[in-house]
């Protein structure tokens, strides 16, 4: 470590939330439930357990953006321009896998599903980026 490192006012580790751990959990719902969907994209899919894994996820990704705000101490500067930047590729990138899925003719309810995929997707990849570059990085006074 550099002495500037040393001297650097950064976020003590043993404050900050679990919010990569809560991130990945509603990443592996988000995408167990889109293998879930596409997988039976060819039948009337029963949309049951799907919804119920992104619900989860919505409550997930909920409580993780609750715990982030709640943190006093964090280069937030940093923070909001990786999540902005994240936030807006993952954006065009779910909006490129919604005009395929309309170009495929996914049934209504399936592409409903699909898309709260995508949108908690979009949102829960850019938040750990951005957690994950700020955490490291020091506190702008």
């Amino acid at each position: 470590m550099t002495a500037a490192m040393e001297n650097a006012d950064v976020t003590d580790e043993r404050t900050l939330p679990p919010i990569g751990e809560l991130g990945i959990a509603a990443l592996i719902l988000v995408v167990a439930a889109g293998i879930y969907l596409t997988a039976q994209t060819n039948r009337h899919p029963n949309l049951v357990p799907a919804v119920i894994a992104l619900t989860l996820a919505g409550v997930v990704v909920a409580v993780a953006v609750v715990m982030l705000a709640r943190i006093g101490k964090f280069a937030w500067g940093k923070f909001r321009m990786v999540f902005g930047w994240a936030l807006l590729e993952y954006a065009v990138i779910a909006g490129m896998l919604v005009y395929v899925f309309v170009l495929d003719h996914i049934p209504s309810a399936t592409l409903a599903v699909l898309i709260a995929a995508l949108v908690l997707f979009a949102v829960d990849i850019p938040m750990m980026f951005g957690f994950a570059v700020a955490r490291y990085q020091p506190v702008s006074p």
